[in-house]
């Protein structure tokens, strides 16, 4: 139960109603024990008139009469009770599910992104659903099944004792054995469910990427090798389920076992002792069978409340691994950073902590507000590291980063990220229409601002010519456009948010040269007084910067204008004669 306690913040916030359900299912509870009561009078009230000592027939019709009112009366009131029971407990953990989604949802936000390259995407997924369903159903039928079951016990065995204290004692002989085998099998429970749990990631884990990656599944006509991998861990999977059941299928048949030999005891017991004399009507027999059969439900559901209590506690464990995480990342002051855009390199290094990979050495450059920058350099130099450094996506080794001659680790994170529009080298799109994958760079945009966006980055006409437009709903990350189409797209998405600081990592790729031109000419004027970094392998790209820089291995190998670089021997001149010769071809 430990596990769980991170679920009483939550009860405590809901208190009131779950105290409202908690009253209300004991008044449910009350009604419905009120049945055996009358039973036993009925019963006794005929055995009286058998045995003479009621002789008029319409004293016991009046009697019966009565009695079948008032349980029916009492079926209905526990009925409405019941209701509201789980209109209450039940309601409660449908709110707990939803404060712990955004819970987690928040977590998975604030955590790095070396956390995302350490985790599967299925497995963050089931954590979320999977196991906060797993979590609910603890924080609500097994408390409802819970309360009942206690209140059903207590007044039961009150009434019981008061009525045979002998006979109550020898029915509930087998209540201790059932309790040792609960105990038992909540511990194999407790191990299989946790086993099903990262299982069930597994699965999730292969048929979302098998999903994401259809294009090139279908490309390569694999399609019958991923089924048999899907198959072999959905029989992994069907096995621990299948493990997990057998152990909770000994759960019911034993309860019952135990059930009808509490029956077996009332009636021979029970039955001794009114022969004795030892009970004073035939009623209180009566009485006992329909308490035994009133208890069997609840009794059953001991088992089932702690084999929900032993998943639920396996999948907080599983949720809690990850709301424990504490990001590597943190913004350490609360202090608003009005950003201006000027940006300082001095000395940076930086190795990637999940492959010991060293990106960047010593790197050093300045950009004033309003100046722009060109990266070039062979693939792996270092050149989108620097764009995620800016981003504080990660922090450095060594050296100092400064936006407006301030330490960017004590600069207003969400004010830095505010301030910056990217567009990375792997074009993301929404599942959504494609106004509102530009309008996730300002949500507040015109149809207007979202036109413009569109016609600067050049997609303008391309939006046009489908049958909807803008309001055309895009495939999974943007798979019913072309590469250049979803490049512009996120160039658009960029722009409209008019940021201090806009970074383009080789988001030009895709594109013709042509339309390469006609977006950099809207970019430098749309640009304008703002600080611009481009990342690129293309020469038409970098050679309108202020300032170009070449990485090589992490290190700057050749700073300049593109002048000065084209009358340099090096890697940006061989670069530009290559790239020159191929265009004339």
């Amino acid at each position: 139960m430990k596990e769980l306690q991170h679920l009483n913040k939550y009860f405590y916030k809901y208190r009131y109603k779950l105290l409202a359900g908690i009253v209300i299912t004991i008044i449910a509870r009350i009604f419905l024990l009120f049945t055996p009561e009358l039973v036993g009078s009925s019963v006794d009230i005929i055995d009286e008139y058998r045995k003479g000592l009621v002789s008029d027939m319409s004293v016991v019709k009046k009697e019966l009469l009565v009695n079948i009112l008032y349980i029916v009366g009492a079926a209905i009131v526990g009925g409405v009770f019941t209701f509201l029971m789980r209109q209450t407990i039940i309601n409660v953990s449908r709110y707990i599910e939803y404060d712990l989604k955004n819970e987690v949802y928040r977590q998975y936000q604030r955590l790095s992104l070396d956390f995302y390259k350490s985790n599967r995407t299925g497995d963050l997924m089931n954590r979320i659903s999977e196991d906060v369903g797993k979590v609910r159903e603890y924080a609500g039928p097994a408390i409802m099944y819970s309360i009942n079951t206690i209140t059903l016990f207590i007044i039961a065995l009150f009434l019981m004792f008061k009525s045979a204290p002998m006979l109550t004692l020898y029915t509930i002989i087998p209540l201790p054995v059932l309790s040792y085998f609960i105990y038992i099998l909540s511990k194999a429970i407790h191990k299989r469910s946790t086993i099903v749990q990262v299982w069930l990631s597994k699965l999730n884990t292969y048929a979302q990427e098998s999903f994401s990656g259809v294009s090139v599944i279908k490309s390569y006509g694999i399609e019958e090798q991923i089924y048999e991998g899907f198959d072999k861990l959905s029989a992994e999977n069907r096995q621990k389920n299948i493990d997990l059941t057998k152990v909770q299928a000994l759960f019911f048949p034993l309860m019952i076992l135990l059930i009808g030999l509490s029956n077996i005891i009332v009636i021979y017991i029970g039955g001794k002792q009114y022969i004795n004399g030892e009970i004073e009507s035939l009623g209180v027999i009566a009485k006992f069978i329909i308490y035994v059969n009133l208890l069997t439900w609840p009794v059953a559901t001991v088992g089932w409340v702690t084999s929900v209590v032993q998943r639920a506690e396996a999948s907080q464990k599983r949720i809690n691994e990850f709301l424990k995480l504490v990001p590597t990342i943190k913004n350490n002051t609360d202090k608003h950073a009005d950003i201006q855009g000027n940006i300082e390199f001095q000395e940076v290094s930086f190795t990637y902590p999940d492959t010991n990979i060293q990106a960047l050495k010593n790197v050093s450059f300045t950009l004033k507000k309003g100046e722009s920058l060109a990266i070039l350099g062979k693939t792996g130099s270092g050149k989108s590291t620097i764009l995620d450094l800016i981003g504080r996506l990660y922090d450095i080794d060594s050296g100092t980063i400064l936006i407006d001659k301030t330490p960017i680790d004590l600069v207003n994170l969400t004010d830095l990220r505010d301030s910056i529009g990217y567009v990375p080298q792997d074009a993301f799109l929404f599942s959504d229409t494609i106004q509102n994958n530009i309008k996730f760079g300002k949500e507040d945009a015109t149809d207007e601002e979202v036109i413009a966006a569109a016609k600067n980055s050049d997609v303008h006409k391309n939006i046009i010519g489908f049958s909807k437009g803008y309001d055309t709903i895009l495939g999974e990350r943007g798979i019913t456009l072309s590469g250049g189409q979803k490049q512009r797209i996120s160039i658009a998405r960029a722009i409209i948010k008019s940021p201090e600081i806009l970074l383009f990592d080789d988001c030009l790729s895709a594109v013709d040269t042509e339309t390469e031109e006609k977006i950099l000419k809207n970019l430098k004027r749309v640009s304008k007084d703002k600080t611009t970094i481009i990342v690129s392998h293309r020469i038409s790209s970098a050679k309108n910067a202020d300032h170009i820089i070449v990485l090589d291995n992490g290190e700057i190998i050749q700073r300049g204008n593109h002048e000065t670089l084209l009358n340099s021997e090096g890697y940006y001149k061989d670069l530009y004669l290559k790239q020159l010769t191929e265009k004339e071809i």
